[in-house]
């Protein structure tokens, strides 16, 4: 028979888990030498949230560091009504290391997702469709908006250029009118489920490992 919580036996404690402790404790042993140690950190600890190659690291040496490395595409979302998913969007932009995130409407959006990520990631603002789209062309840069549209490509067969600006609507109403007009191209990404949309962070992510396994890992779209 199916037992009722009521005759279950009572759950027996678990093992205690060790406290787990982010980042490093004071540094052991003599100082390296160098300017991009910050002193501070080597004498407490270094608890903030980055990868081991930069701990102890002043916090302005480890962004100019990232710009010798950030890649050729930029991130755009359009935040009109405070869309909560900007933060999770510059969080991913630090990790696939996008060149810039681009703000485009309202100057405010809650950095709470970002995970305070965006210390070390770039993020412009841009008030109207019309500034960003000058911005972009000034650059040299192909708009690619993401989205599902009657006239959207696939993402997982186009051939994202290096160059480039991927740009995502906020959540529900997606992409504006303006933007979709001004894109090079509109994808959309696959999808097999029963809801017609994803979540607009989730997208963002997908779209930049798409431009990452281009034009990091060289794989041809067929």
């Amino acid at each position: 028979m199916i037992e009722s919580p009521e005759t279950l036996p009572a759950a027996e404690p678990g093992p205690e888990l060790p406290a787990h402790e982010v980042g490093v404790g004071p540094w052991e042993g003599p100082w390296p030498e160098g300017g991009h140690w910050d002193p501070e950190l080597l004498a407490a600890g270094d608890r903030r949230n980055v990868v081991d190659e930069y701990r102890y690291w002043k916090h302005d040496a480890i962004v100019a560091d990232l710009d010798t490395k950030r890649h050729e595409f930029h991130v755009a979302i359009e935040n009109w009504q405070h869309d909560l998913n900007i933060g999770s969007v510059v969080r991913t932009a630090n990790a696939f290391m996008a060149k810039e995130v681009h703000i485009i409407g309202r100057r405010r959006w809650n950095r709470r997702g970002a995970m305070v990520t965006d210390r070390y990631q770039h993020v412009r603002h841009h008030p109207t469709v019309q500034d960003f789209t000058e911005w972009a062309r000034s650059e040299g840069l192909a708009i690619i908006g993401i989205d599902n549209f009657p006239d959207s490509v696939p993402l997982e067969t186009y051939d994202l250029p290096r160059s480039c600006v991927l740009v995502f609507g906020q959540e529900g109403p997606g992409l504006t009118p303006e933007v979709h007009e001004a894109a090079e191209a509109t994808l959309s990404i696959a999808q097999f489920g029963s809801t017609r949309s994803m979540n607009a962070s989730a997208a963002a992510a997908i779209a930049m490992h798409g431009w990452v396994r281009r034009h990091v890992f060289g794989q041809k779209v067929s």
